[in-house]
């Protein structure tokens, strides 16, 4: 209830109010009493609802710029885009690659194979021991 008043307070209060008032009206005062405290607590509760909804629909405006900005910006799509990218660049070099090193080792076994008994080629850097004048 009130901070500061008491029991004894409260019994003061009622006791004045029935010398006061007398005991005829003091039902219809109790009663007029307690639907101005209802219509105060209305109030308050309509005030405090109202301030609610003003902070949620706040909330929820910032909600909504950070979303549009997320829209905008849209940094997942756009790294999942450079990755892709990156993954297709990465993928064609592995393939050039490959490609590259299959024909010249196909080259290089059918030639091994057909002259088994062939000497060795002299490796074309060698070059010649002693002088030819």
């Amino acid at each position: 209830m009130l901070p500061g008043i008491g029991f004894t307070e409260l019994m003061v209060l009622a006791v004045a109010a029935l010398i006061i008032v007398g005991p005829k009206d003091l039902p219809m005062m109790m009663r007029r009493l307690g639907q101005f405290v209802g219509k105060g607590r209305a109030m308050a509760r309509e005030f405090q609802a109202a301030f609610d909804d003003i902070a949620r629909q706040s909330e929820l405006e910032d909600l909504r710029k950070e979303i549009e900005d997320l829209k905008r910006t849209n940094s997942l799509k756009q790294a999942t885009d450079d990755l892709s990218s990156y993954e297709k660049d990465v993928n064609s070099a592995v393939m050039a690659q490959t490609a590259a090193t299959k024909p010249a080792a196909t080259a290089e076994t059918p030639e091994t194979e057909s002259t088994p008994d062939a000497p060795s080629e002299a490796k074309p850097d060698a070059e010649p021991k002693g002088d030819p004048a």
